[in-house]
């Protein structure tokens, strides 16, 4: 479902970037920005954007500092189209861009080991591609991985809301995802490499029709961060081969051999044996914080988007992705040995 169904892009704003108003038709998918694909005047096939509003206007810079050097480096890439005046994004009711439109398809889960090689080979890519972009970053997100906060920030949560509604429901969920916590293995806290930030399966875009990942999408998180936890936010999404809120959610073994051969495979030397090594440690962390983190976001009800066609409540959304997010920690921690080994087979040590 996708946010503000009901927002319609204004005049000015399609005339500032050149846009055919008839050609407008509205993206279905994401939570985040509002999405139109459209054509411009001239017949190019382009995508418009309402950026959300959690992100600054300045987003756009990083986006176009990263995507020029992709470009440089031949990958496949959105990239952004200025309006008519040279500016990168117009600010008109909030903050608006054009993109490059690249045809394809996105999934909410896989299903096939070979999508998920194909996975770890894109986003293998692009990390090889910026890893010797010197950009500062103008949107910075720092703090999104700690997962000390966001426990911190789940007990906080636990004692400011014992008056809701599904409290008596949420709490046990808490206790198990906080004794998940408590055994945490510990992950490296550098080298910060610059990585997209949210590489969920539905952030890469793969050809029509076939297995053929074409390049990651939807760039407003990128950043620099350690890049155990880059990997960890992508396998227990990749080897989920349900969505993220659903009661079959488990973690395929198949799956994460997949994608970590193909990771490694086009990653080529890029990382370090401390980085590689806790790419298993990191799935484990990511999947734990991510429970912790729609725990506390059932309590407060303060997440920006949820599905109204399935749930009566952001709360109750956020329930059923602490459910999931709980069934994928305990099928990494119950064959994190295995992870480890097979890691290590995939690097060649």
């Amino acid at each position: 479902m996708s946010a503000h169904p009901d927002l319609i892009p204004p005049a000015r704003v399609l005339e500032a970037f050149d846009l055919e108003p008839s050609s407008l038709v509205r993206a279905t998918s994401g939570l985040m920005n509002p999405t139109w694909y459209v054509d411009s005047r001239g017949g190019a096939a382009l995508v418009l954007q309402r950026v959300n509003p959690i992100f600054s206007a300045e987003v756009n810079v990083d986006i176009a500092a990263v995507t020029e050097h992709l470009r440089k480096k031949g990958l496949v890439t959105p990239r952004l189209v200025p309006t008519r005046d040279g500016a990168l994004w117009l600010e008109h009711d909030g903050v608006w861009r054009a993109l490059t439109r690249i045809h394809g398809v996105c999934h909410d889960a896989l299903s096939r080991p070979t999508q998920a090689r194909a996975a770890g080979c894109i986003v293998a890519e692009f990390h090889r591609a910026v890893s010797d972009l010197d950009h500062r970053f103008r949107n910075r997100r720092l703090g999104v991985h700690d997962t000390a906060k966001h426990l911190r920030i789940l007990r906080e949560a636990l004692v400011e809301h014992r008056a809701h509604r599904h409290f008596d429901v949420i709490e046990p969920l808490a206790e198990r995802v906080l004794e998940a916590a408590a055994t945490l293995p510990p992950l490296p806290t550098k080298p910060d490499r610059i990585v997209h930030g949210d590489p969920k399966i539905s952030n890469l875009l793969f050809a029509h029709g076939t297995d053929r990942a074409v390049c990651p999408i939807d760039l407003d998180t990128l950043a620099h961060m350690p890049v155990a936890l880059e990997h960890g936010d992508a396998l227990r999404s990749w080897c989920n081969p349900a969505t993220e809120d659903a009661a079959s959610a488990r973690f395929v073994r198949e799956f994460f051999d997949a994608a970590i051969e193909g990771y490694a495979e086009a990653a080529q030397g890029f990382l370090t044996e401390a980085e590689w090594g806790a790419i298993p440690r990191g799935a484990l962390t990511i999947t734990v914080e991510l429970a912790a983190r729609f725990c506390a976001d059932a309590l407060r009800e303060s997440y920006f988007g949820w599905n109204r066609a399935r749930y009566e409540s952001a709360s109750a959304h956020n329930q059923a992705r602490v459910r999931g997010q709980l069934l994928l920690a305990e099928g990494i921690r119950a064959e994190l040995a295995e992870l480890e080994a097979k890691t290590a087979e995939a690097f060649g040590a």
